[in-house]
């Protein structure tokens, strides 16, 4: 389940290095370009309840087979893609299989390491790989556009896939509490459409602002059709997409809540950051990869971390230290100088926020699947997982637009770093909502009830 998270992760951060090559090499329009992170993003988003669902009534472990073989079909297709409408149809594809793949694995998790310190330790190694495989998709990403070309960044997922197959035939067995029953037709329709078109008019705000017909139709469209889909799952159906009664459990409530949040920020950090390092610092693409190796590295400590503390303190706490130090890595990134330099600028918020983030990743996957029913940890996994999309894309765009505004039509240096530092300055008042979140909403366990934290 590692593995499948590594390169799920991964696949949010690969192709954003190597977008400049893949606009010279297919011909894409620089508003078409979007569509190569946009198209993955929607599907991975839009789906993600539909494969949690899916998941718990037909077996996690073939959910996983079967998302894997659409991954790695999606990603051969796209190293193989000649025009921009096969490479966004193959980054759909993948969207798809991921969206499968993510909630499964995490419920194949859950089932397994249903509490007690082996949960703690499992999650912990789930939390590494899945942040440093996105921190790492800007390495791999840079050394593989700069030194085999951007194919490569497609390529790269069909050896992981074969290997993720290899183990979860072997290794991973399916929750025997697993649910029988007929998918939720109309709740999908309406959830799967009301999370597509929230996605898709947020991704579009760098195209259309946020004031304009065009994002205030679509997104009161999504709104419209998501608070359609809860009154179908709260009066008419039978067998609910997502049970509403999962909000219930002041863990699920409060780390979905959390990821959010700190969803948003981490979206936004990569997004600043690699952006100040490329356009401020002249860094190339692999230079760029390499200069994230400190965030992936600290990830990994950080993950290690929350392991040890998980011992001793109730997971809300570890939330709230890992969030604090998060958002004091962001404000110190904030200090950005358009004449500084990777040791000086990015280097030490790099390793304090990546550390703090590695923190939060597994009591924030633990309590998200805490205290609930066997059968709908694909459910509750799947919320979890949406929560994270959204917040990512949220936040981006907000930020974003923030960021854009301070910068203005100058173009200079000083203009482009006064604008990341804004986003970064946001993004750690973001992560201190989180923060509050944690101490307030989330429940308070003690390190020994940690293991199911459902508390309501």
């Amino acid at each position: 389940m590692a593995v499948v998270q590594f390169m799920v992760s991964l696949d949010l951060s690969v192709v954003n290095v190597g977008l400049p090559q893949i606009r010279a090499s297919l011909g894409f329009s620089e508003v078409g370009l979007t569509w190569v992170i946009h198209a993955y993003a929607l599907t991975f988003g839009g789906l993600l309840l539909l494969g949690g669902k899916i998941a718990d009534l037909f077996g996690r472990k073939r959910l996983v087979m079967i998302g894997l073989a659409v991954f790695g079909v999606a990603s051969l297709a796209g190293g193989f893609a000649t025009e921009p409408g096969h490479l966004v149809a193959a980054r759909a594809g993948q969207g798809v299989g991921a969206a499968m793949l993510a909630p499964a694995a995490l419920a194949l998790l859950t089932s397994t390491f249903p509490s007690g310190k082996e949960r703690a330790k499992a999650f912990g190694v789930w939390s590494a790989v899945n942040a440093a495989g996105a921190a790492f998709g800007v390495l791999i990403g840079g050394l593989l556009t700069e030194y085999a070309g951007w194919e490569w960044v497609m390529f790269v997922n069909v050896p992981m896939v074969a290997i993720a197959l290899v183990l979860a035939w072997r290794i991973a067995g399916d929750a025997p509490s697993v649910t029988r029953g007929r998918p939720d037709i109309l709740g999908t329709v309406l959830a799967t459409s009301g999370m597509s078109l929230l996605v898709f008019g947020v991704v579009r705000t760098d195209q259309h602002p946020w004031t304009s017909s065009t994002t205030i139709t679509t997104l009161a469209v999504a709104v419209v059709l998501l608070a359609a889909f809860l009154y179908v799952e709260k009066t008419t159906s039978r067998d609910p997409l997502i049970r509403l009664g999962l909000f219930t459990n002041r863990s699920v409530a409060g780390a979905n809540l959390f990821v959010l949040l700190l969803g948003g920020a981490m979206a936004s950090a990569f997004y600043f950051v690699s952006l100040y390092l490329q356009r401020v610092l002249g860094s190339g693409p692999a230079r760029s990869g390499v200069e994230f190796l400190p965030f992936a590295l600290g990830v990994v400590i950080g993950s290690i971390l929350a392991i040890k503390l998980a011992a001793r303190l109730a997971p809300r706490m570890v939330l709230a230290i890992g969030g604090a130090l998060t958002g004091i890595g962001f404000a110190w990134f904030s200090l950005f100088t358009a004449d500084g330099s990777f040791v000086s600028d990015v280097l030490g918020p790099s390793i304090v926020a990546s550390i703090g983030i590695g923190l939060c990743l597994a009591p924030m996957a633990s309590l998200g699947t805490g205290g609930v029913a066997a059968h709908e940890a694909g459910a509750a996994s799947a919320l979890l997982n949406s929560s994270r999309q959204i917040g990512a894309a949220l936040g981006l765009a907000a930020l974003g637009t923030a960021a854009h505004a301070r910068t203005g039509d100058t173009g200079t240096l000083e203009a482009l770093t006064d604008g990341y530092a804004l986003g970064m300055v946001i993004g750690a008042v973001v992560v201190v909502g989180g923060v509050l979140i944690a101490l307030v909403v989330l429940p308070r366990t003690s390190p020994e009830a940690a293991d199911g934290a459902g508390e309501h």
